[in-house]
C-alpha cells in the first residue's frame, strides 16, 4: 500500500476524516490537543506541560507528524488526532521505528486510533522501517493495548513501576513490538 497524503478516510460512524503531514499551520492546534493528554495524565509521561522547544523537539523535529482532522483541515474546529513516526535509535538500528499517538477525547472509539495506527504502520513500512517498538504504553491504558495487539503488537516486557500516576501512585509501562516484514 502507498500513501499519498492527504488521505480521505471515513470513521465508523461515516464522518470524513483527513489525515495530513503536519507542517506550521498544525503547531498551535497539535498543542491544544497535546495540553489536554497531558492533563488527563494516562498516556503520555510528562507531568506538566512542555515549552515550545521541548514541545517542537518531542513533536516535529527529526519526525513525520501526521495530523488528523474532521472533516479536514479547512472545515476542523480542531484536531481530532495525530501521531509522529521517527527512528527508534540512530544508525545500525535506524529500521526500527517508533511512534506516538493521541486521540481527543471527543473522538475516541470512533475508529480514529484504528485509523491513524493503520496509517502509521503502512506509512513506517513506506519509508523504509522494518519493525516498529513502543517504549511506554501505561499498562492501565487499556484501550491503548488492546489496539495495538488487535493490529499485531506483542507484548515485549512489563516495566514495574514507571509511570507515576496522577494521584501519586505507580502503574507498570509496557513494551510493544511488531514486525513490519510480514506485511
Amino acid at each position: 500500500m502507498s500513501l499519498t497524503f492527504p488521505v480521505e478516510a471515513k470513521l465508523k460512524d461515516g464522518s470524513s476524516v483527513q489525515l495530513l503531514l503536519a507542517d506550521h499551520q498544525d503547531i498551535e492546534p497539535l498543542r491544544d490537543l497535546y495540553r489536554i493528554i497531558v492533563e488527563e495524565g494516562t498516556s503520555y509521561p510528562h507531568d506538566r506541560f512542555p515549552n515550545q522547544n521541548d514541545f517542537m523537539d518531542y513533536w516535529f523535529r527529526g519526525k513525520s507528524t501526521v495530523a488528523a482532522y474532521v472533516p479536514d483541515r479547512a472545515g476542523a474546529v480542531s484536531m481530532a488526532g495525530a501521531f509522529y513516526l521517527k527512528a527508534n535509535w540512530p544508525g545500525r538500528a535506524r529500521q526500527v521505528a517508533n511512534a506516538g499517538f493521541i486521540v481527543a477525547p471527543d473522538w475516541r472509539n470512533k475508529g480514529l486510533g484504528w485509523l491513524l495506527g493503520a496509517t502509521m504502520l503502512a506509512y513506517a513500512k513506506q519509508l523504509g522501517y522494518r519493525s516498529v517498538i513502543f517504549n511506554l504504553v501505561f499498562s492501565e491504558n487499556v484501550a491503548a493495548r488492546h489496539l495495538w495487539e488487535k493490529r499485531g503488537f506483542k507484548a515485549l516486557s512489563a516495566i514495574p513501576g514507571a509511570v507515576r500516576k496522577n494521584d501519586g501512585t505507580y502503574q507498570d509501562a509496557m513494551i510493544m513490538f511488531r514486525s513490519l516484514l510480514d506485511q
